[in-house]
């Protein structure tokens, strides 16, 4: 357990280095944390918090930096948010998919950092199927969700159908099976397949696949913005190795999508920050995220990736009212 001294001398480290990148000697410390302690005694405190693993000393220079194990003890105990006019921002009720592109970039914008936001996974229920013959045994299924957001899909059949034959198995579809899950479209079809006239029952069996097939390519999609405001950062620019790190991480969605998929399942504003877990696998990046909702049940995540020296305060502001401002959007939509 660190002391009332120790802590005060840690918290004005960390805030002293998130605002300038330097390491911070003793003698910048001692006016930095108001203590009136002699050098010596700083040096010493200094010496037992990175023992303790809390700071550590650059080769290249006598003053001290925060490791991940020092920022968390940080974030979690001595770290105060004040509110600030950022709500003065906000999202138009618009088509789910425009909100969500919305917030990856407000976030950007706000934070100068990366925005991500994971979209709500697809309902499997829909609202409203047609469709199109295109050209012989080729046909397009226009699939509509309850949301509004419309998918478009091109299947091959084994037969060729006329058009009349296509609206009516739309029509059939729509009055029967508007409002079922695919699960439970595809049991009902199961027991009514023999009953069914063969062109349309076909037609049902190829448009739930279909549908499948659109879920399965968008439930778990990750909007990114403003990956650029990463080359302006100092950390990453004295650096290449970093910087290339973070870029692959960017490219590679599944391992975002799996982190933000992990901070969706805690309440409020979450910190994760690099090198302390394999939840963020770089020493480099820390990710401030929180989940968002509609109508009270939660949907996805967003958050703010950005260097470990971040002004992590701010960064909680500015995710916690975009979590707000997507929930209430998403929600007055629907």
């Amino acid at each position: 357990m660190l002391d009332d001294r120790a802590k005060l001398l840690l918290k004005a480290l960390v805030e002293r280095y998130i605002a300038d990148g330097q390491p911070v000697g003793s003698r910048t410390l001692s006016k930095a944390s108001g203590l009136e302690l002699s050098p010596a005694t700083i040096r010493n405190v200094m010496s037992d918090l990175e023992e303790a693993g809390l700071i550590a000393s650059p080769h290249t220079s006598a003053g001290r930096i925060p490791t991940a194990r020092g920022y968390r003890l940080f974030v979690d105990t001595m770290l105060t948010v004040q509110r600030s006019h950022l709500g003065e921002h906000v999202l138009a009720y618009d088509q789910p998919q425009k909100v969500i592109a919305n917030a990856a970039n407000l976030l950007s914008n706000l934070s100068q950092f990366v925005g991500v936001v994971l979209a709500p996974r697809r309902t499997s229920v829909f609202r409203h199927i047609e469709f199109l013959r295109l050209s012989e045994r080729r046909l397009l299924v226009i699939i509509v969700s309850p949301e509004g957001d419309v998918q478009n899909r091109v299947i091959f059949t084994e037969v060729d159908y006329t058009q009349r034959q296509l609206i009516e198995a739309a029509n059939y579809l729509n009055a029967n099976y508007i409002g079922l899950d695919l699960d439970q479209v595809r049991e009902r079809l199961k027991n009514e397949v023999q009953s069914l006239q063969a062109e349309i029952a076909s037609l049902m069996t190829a448009a739930v696949a279909a549908n499948s097939d659109v879920l399965a390519e968008t439930s778990d999609e990750v909007i990114i913005s403003g990956e650029k405001n990463l080359l302006s950062v100092s950390d990453f620019a004295h650096d290449m190795g970093h910087l290339r790190r973070a870029f692959d991480l960017f490219e590679q969605k599944t391992q975002l999508m799996r982190l933000l998929d992990v901070t969706g399942r805690a309440e409020g504003v979450r910190i994760y920050i690099g090198g302390e877990s394999q939840i963020v696998p770089f020493e480099e990046l820390s990710i401030v995220s929180a989940p968002y909702e509609v109508d009270g049940q939660v949907v996805g995540t967003l958050g703010v990736v950005g260097p470990t020296r971040m002004a992590y305060d701010r960064m909680i502001q500015i995710v916690d009212i975009t979590s707000k401002l997507v929930s209430n959007a998403l929600s007055h939509h629907k």
